[in-house]
Formats: structure tokens, C-alpha cells, sequence
């Protein structure tokens, strides 16, 4: 073992320093967890010395949009995003913390709500999560010393209005007196160390009961009321989503999204930017939306993800088809009856119908029935078509599409796993895509990562991306596409000193080889608790994640290391955002 000044040498990589500007060949050297010194270091030695000649190093990828609030329990990596090279996340977003907390029945609520809203297990987070706290300083203070990852956590609206409103939250408006105490637990958070405020208005989120989430019911004043508290403190921000995050902001809503910036004085997130070359309108509704508030003199920016997440669909349990237009009455029908509805054929016709009107808005990306690819089948009838497209079994059998969707499903008791091929993966909507992530409201993020663990895999977005701009569609740069992915992130939460390579600054480090770096088929896997099931890709060629100087992830593994912190505002982060004069 070598010995030296420095605790760790990253030797003669290309460093790719977050920026934006061409990459150099150069030497790293780190002290203490940070930056030292940044150039031709040879022979200066040190404890450990890495050879990374050939290889890209850049700061650690930042994730905005995370739903890791429960998993980090057991899993502190923050597993897969710390494989592909995720060294800080975001989590409590769209008002679903799980603290603070009054009560236990307020913890059984949270969990029926997220095993709803974000396809969580209630397995998982039964075996999983002990919910033995009731302050969100509490609740932060359970990850102290235990992370693989820094994490930052925001407070959730519907976690807010659960705690002093108990059932009355999904029903009514708040009181004043309501009003005053969830600004007061707000702000105990917020001195506690939590990031912001965040909120759902959106019709896709309901509870465990099927009920709007609390914060649904909130009055337009309440929420502002709410934002108005991160003014109070600094190194906050903002986070919501509402309907017109799926299919365009109405005035009403636009006009809500610029009261909650300059009440907080704060930037506002919402997620997600869905780019479809078919509704090009709403894509320009959306971005003229973020114009609209800056006019005002507010700032909000749109996530939009680099990639199309792979996602997979299921007739017998909740999905996102449940939320194309009038769907819901018959996929929430008992069992026998869904069976019967989806057999009928005047019902068959209707459900086709609805799916294909302008109603369906970002969810006419699920209707390209003839792109579903059948995952597992379980029937004998349904032999051999895994890996098969429904368009190709449609037209050997002299059917329409979403019929044979159906027959599929049906002959499997509804249990065939679904893989859509969206609508939108044409050329068209690529380029509309390259246009969008230089734009000034825009920002890269919006994994979910945590959530939909079965449905869904977004968290392998950033070595997606990686390959897709080194070997693929080559619509960014390398060196463009990593500062999406580290200093844009970081500097719009104002995440002091990390997302770029810089002397003094934290050593959030990721070590890859850009000749094969990417991501492996989606699989899954059933490793979590109570043995429940989640979609994963495998990253490939991260060779080593750094977090604060110390190795999280060699070659793909965990290595035990748990040097993550809680990034806490105001202590972790600085106000950015939104000038004091605007």
C-alpha cells in the first residue's frame, strides 16, 4: 500500500468535471472526503491510488425526484441508483413524506397511501419500516450514519395535513386555527433540516380507500399559506405535481404555480415533462407555463427524464391503464366481473374508444396496443408468445390489437406481465426532446425511483443516457449530458459544494468506462422485504461511486462503506433561485 499526502489519487482519468466544458486528462486527489487537487499529480503518492487511464471521471449523478423515504430503512445504498453512479437524491416528493407523524394510525394511513399512489409493498413496508418517529427532525436523524448515499428529504404536504386533520384531511378544507398549526409543523420541519414543502394536486393520486390524497382536498390558500413558511428558511424549495403536469397547465394553475413561488420566495419543481411529437401542444403549454411564472417574477422548472423508462402493465392490479380515460370503473371492478367486462364485447369497443380520445392526454403514450411485447404468461393457451409483439400475434390471428391484447390476458386469468412500446419513440419526439433539455425551465430528473418497484425502472436513467449519447442517438454530448445529470441539479437546490469536480468541494466521485458504459435488460427481482417483487437493471461498466471521498460501489457492488449524509437546508444548501428584488 502506498503512502502519501493524499487519502486517495484518481490517476489519469478524463475528468469530466460537470460544467459542461471538454473533459482533460488529469489526476485527482482527495483529503478528508474532498478535493484537493486537481491536475498532474504523478508521484505525489497517497494511501490509495486508482488507475483510471481510459476511464471518465465525473462528480456523482444527482436524482431529483426519488420516492427512497421508506427503502433506505433497509436498503441505505439506495439500490440500483447507487450502481448507476447516484451519489445524492431527493426524496418526500409530490406531499408523500412519511413524516411527521401524530400518531400510529397516521403511520397505517401513510402506508396505505403509498402502497396505492406509489406502488410500494405492503410487505416491504410492513417488515421493512418500524415507523418508531414523530418529528421530521426524527425522522432525518434515523439516517445519521447509516447511508450510502446523501440524502436530502422534502415535507409532504399530504403527511402535513394527515398529522392534524386525522381523517378529516381527504374531506374538508382546514380551519384556520388547522391552517396555523400545519404551517407551525412546517416550519419545526424545515428548522429540522427538511428541503422544502411539496404537494400532489393531481388526479392520479389517491389513497389506500381510493380517496383523493389529503393534499387534494387543500384550498389554493392553504397551499400557498404552506409555501410561504420555506420563506422563513433558507436553502428551501418547492416541489408539486398537478393535472397539468400530465396534459397542460390551465390558467387556474399556472396562476397557483406562481403564488407558490413568490409566496416562498423559492424555485418550484413539477415532474414530469412528457415530450410526445403527437401532442405537441401540451408540451408547449407546459414549457409556456414555466415562461408564464418567471414573467411574474417566479421560477418553475419542469423535470423531463432523457430516456423512456421501461415499465411493464398488468391487468389485475394497479397500473397506469387504470387512469386512461373511464378505465377505472371496469379495472376497479371484483375480480369475476373485470373478467366478464374485458370478455364483453360492447365493452371491449368502449374501453378502445376512450383509450384513443383526446381525454387520454399523457397516457395516449400507453395505446399502441400493437407494441406490447408479452412478458411471463401462465396459461397453456398463451405458450410460446412471451417476447412477442401483440401486433404480430394480432395479425396471424385476424384480430384487432387491443382484442388480442385482451384474449392474451383473459387466457392467463389477467396475470400476463406487459411490456408497452410507447408511441412516442420517433424521431420527432427525440428532437423535441434535444430542444428541451437546454431549455431554461427544464431539468433532467424524475426517476421515481423508490416508487412503482414493480411497475416501473427509472433509476437507471443516467447510464441510459450515457450510452444513448455516446454509442446511440448521440443527441448530447458527454460532457453536456453529465452536467444535467450533477451541476444543473445541484446548484437548482443550491446543494453547497457538490455536483462538480472542484477543488474543496466534496469528493462525490464516479469512475466509468465510456466504451460500454449503460444499463442491463430489466429484470426482476424479488429482494425486498417479505420477498417482494421489483423491476431492476444491472449498471454496467460504473466502475467505482464515491460518496464523500470514500467507495460506495465497486463493480457494481455495494462495498459496506456508509459514508452518506442527510443534506439539511440551510446547513447542506443555500437559497437559490429566485432574486430578493424580483
Amino acid at each position: 500500500m502506498q503512502t502519501g499526502k493524499y487519502d486517495l489519487l484518481i490517476h489519469g482519468g478524463l475528468v469530466v468535471d460537470g460544467t459542461g466544458t471538454p473533459g482533460v486528462t488529469a489526476d485527482i486527489a482527495v483529503v478528508d472526503g474532498r478535493i484537493v487537487a486537481i491536475g498532474d499529480l504523478a508521484g505525489s503518492g497517497a494511501t490509495e491510488v486508482i488507475d483510471a487511464t481510459g476511464k471518465v471521471v465525473c462528480p456523482g449523478f444527482v436524482d431529483p425526484h426519488t420516492h427512497y423515504d421508506a427503502q433506505l430503512f433497509w436498503d441505505p445504498y439506495a439500490t440500483p441508483s447507487c450502481q448507476h453512479g447516484v451519489t445524492s437524491v431527493v426524496m418526500g416528493n409530490c406531499g408523500f413524506s412519511i413524516a411527521p407523524l401524530g400518531d400510529d394510525s397516521d403511520a397505517e394511513y401513510l402506508a396505505a397511501m403509498l402502497v396505492r399512489v406509489e406502488g410500494m409493498s405492503p410487505a416491504a413496508l410492513a417488515e421493512g419500516v418500524d415507523w418508531d418517529w414523530r418529528s421530521f427532525g426524527d425522522f432525518l436523524g434515523r439516517f445519521e450514519g447509516k447511508l450510502g448515499v446523501n440524502v436530502a428529504g422534502m415535507v409532504g404536504h399530504s403527511a402535513l395535513r394527515r398529522m392534524v386533520m386525522k381523517d378529516d384531511a381527504v374531506s374538508r378544507e382546514a380551519t384556520a386555527t388547522e391552517l396555523v398549526e400545519m404551517q407551525r409543523v412546517l416550519a419545526e420541519s424545515l428548522e429540522a433540516g427538511g428541503l422544502g414543502f411539496s404537494t400532489s394536486r393531481s388526479f392520479t393520486h389517491s389513497d389506500g380507500d381510493g380517496r383523493p390524497v389529503p393534499s387534494r382536498t387543500a384550498s389554493v390558500d392553504e397551499v400557498v399559506a404552506l409555501c410561504g413558511v420555506c420563506a422563513d428558511y433558507p436553502g428551501t424549495t418547492l416541489e408539486w405535481v398537478a393535472d397539468g403536469c400530465m396534459n397542460g397547465f390551465t390558467d387556474d394553475e399556472v396562476d397557483l404555480m406562481t403564488r407558490m413561488s413568490l409566496a416562498a420566495r423559492r424555485p418550484v419543481n413539477w415532474n414530469v415533462l412528457t415530450i410526445d411529437s403527437a401532442r405537441p401542444d401540451d408540451y408547449r403549454n407546459q414549457l409556456a407555463a414555466c415562461d408564464r411564472v418567471a414573467e411574474a417574477g417566479g421560477r418553475a422548472v419542469a423535470l423531463t427524464m432523457p430516456i423512456l423508462v421501461g415499465m411493464n402493465m398488468h391487468f389485475h392490479s394497479f397500473c397506469a391503464l387504470y387512469s386512461l380515460p373511464d378505465w377505472g370503473d371496469v379495472m376497479n371492478m371484483e375480480h369475476a366481473e373485470k373478467v366478464a367486462a374485458l370478455g364483453d364485447p360492447e365493452t371491449r369497443r368502449f374501453l378502445e374508444e376512450r383509450a384513443a380520445s383526446p381525454d387520454a392526454g399523457v397516457f395516449s403514450r400507453l395505446t399502441g396496443w400493437s407494441l406490447y411485447r408479452i412478458g411471463d404468461t401462465f396459461s397453456d393457451a398463451n405458450e410460446g408468445l412471451k417476447g412477442r409483439l401483440v401486433g404480430d400475434i394480432a395479425r396471424e390471428r385476424g384480430q384487432r390489437d387491443f382484442y388480442t391484447l385482451l384474449d392474451i390476458v383473459l387466457a392467463d386469468d389477467l396475470r400476463t406481465v406487459l411490456w408497452p412500446g410507447p408511441t412516442d419513440d420517433d424521431p420527432s419526439s427525440w428532437l423535441m426532446r434535444q430542444a428541451a433539455w437546454d431549455h431554461d425551465h427544464v431539468m433532467i430528473g424524475g426517476s421515481d425511483a423508490g416508487a412503482h418497484l414493480d411497475r416501473m425502472a427509472g433509476a437507471s436513467y443516467t447510464t441510459q443516457w450515457l450510452a444513448d449519447c455516446l454509442r446511440g442517438r448521440q443527441l448530447a454530448t458527454l460532457e453536456g449530458a453529465i452536467a444535467h445529470m450533477t451541476d444543473v441539479p445541484a446548484r437548482f437546490f443550491g446543494i453547497r459544494e457538490r455536483g462538480r469536480i472542484t477543488e474543496g468541494w466534496h469528493a462525490d466521485l464516479v469512475v466509468l468506462d465510456p466504451a460500454t458504459v449503460g444499463a442491463g435488460e430489466f429484470q426482476m427481482r424479488n429482494d425486498l422485504p417479505g420477498n417482494s417483487p421489483r423491476l431492476y437493471a444491472d449498471a454496467i461498466s460504473i466502475e467505482r461511486v464515491y460518496v464523500n471521498g470514500t467507495c460506495t460501489v465497486l463493480d457494481g457492488t455495494p462495498t459496506g462503506n456508509l459514508p452518506g449524509r442527510v443534506l439539511r437546508s440551510g446547513t447542506d444548501t443555500e437559497t437559490t433561485g429566485i432574486p430578493a428584488d424580483a
